[in-house]
């Protein structure tokens, strides 16, 4: 064990400063798509985007990032592409006001609601050295009754529509609920199957949601952070409107 904690001292093995200040190495996000004015090419921008992200008036085109899965091709292949947003705090919250009802340490149960593997994959790097995540209180926990936050990839399956729904009611108050990745927000590509619902807020209330496909560990380490009230959201996606509709 001593030999481990001396090789990671000898190569400088660190964590990110995040959230007490901005993280600025290479790789840490993908980005997501803006909109904005593109005249003719709007039209032409919109139909290359498989799952109805993009949308567009007049030539203005405008962004739903609970449906972008990433496939850039609003950006590769075309003669005028959309601009992309480097950052990566991207978490809206549905709800509104978050409040701090949270004084200690926040234990999160994670739930695969027929995730392909890639935002879980993501949510298990917040345990690495890098992001580690236990450095601002959070823990991940297997039950529910310990559970404060309930955080769901996936576009929940009609097999997990019940064990979601009792994991939540099972969960004590207060609590919330964080859906991450395109599919729990909109249902990504799946969206419209006969086999699962469109999206976590389809079966339980989402209080915050973070999109991308997958959304990179820092931007669901922001989504946590503004579930528990130690960070503010971005604006809220049309997928939430859409889903109040509902």
């Amino acid at each position: 064990m001593s030999q481990w904690v001396i090789k990671g001292i000898r190569t400088g093995i660190k964590t990110t400063a995040y959230p007490h200040a901005a993280e600025t190495a290479a790789g840490v996000t993908p980005g997501l798509p803006r909109g904005g004015r593109f005249g003719r090419a709007a039209a032409a921008l919109t139909e290359r985007c498989l799952t109805h992200a993009l949308d567009q008036t007049h030539g203005e085109i405008s962004v739903d990032r609970g449906r972008c899965v990433h496939c850039y091709r609003c950006v590769r292949d075309v003669r005028q592409s959309l601009d992309w947003d480097a950052t990566y705090e991207w978490a809206s919250a549905p709800a509104n006001d978050m409040g701090q009802p949270f004084q200690r340490s926040i234990h999160i149960l994670v739930v695969d609601a027929g995730d392909c593997g890639a935002c879980l994959n993501e949510v298990r790097q917040l345990n690495n050295p890098y992001y580690n995540m236990h450095r601002l209180g959070f823990f991940i926990t297997p039950t529910p009754r310990h559970a404060d936050v309930l955080l769901v990839v996936g576009p929940v399956t009609d097999q997990m529509r019940v064990a979601l729904t009792k994991v939540y009611e099972a969960m004590p108050t207060p609590k919330r609920v964080v859906a991450v990745g395109a599919c729990a927000l909109s249902g990504g590509v799946f969206a419209g199957s006969f086999v699962c619902a469109n999206g976590v807020a389809e079966v339980l209330p989402v209080d915050v949601a973070v999109p991308g496909n997958p959304p990179p560990p820092l931007a669901i380490l922001h989504g946590l952070l503004v579930a528990v009230g130690r960070k503010g959201p971005t604006a809220p996606p049309e997928y939430a409107a859409a889903a109040a509709e509902r």
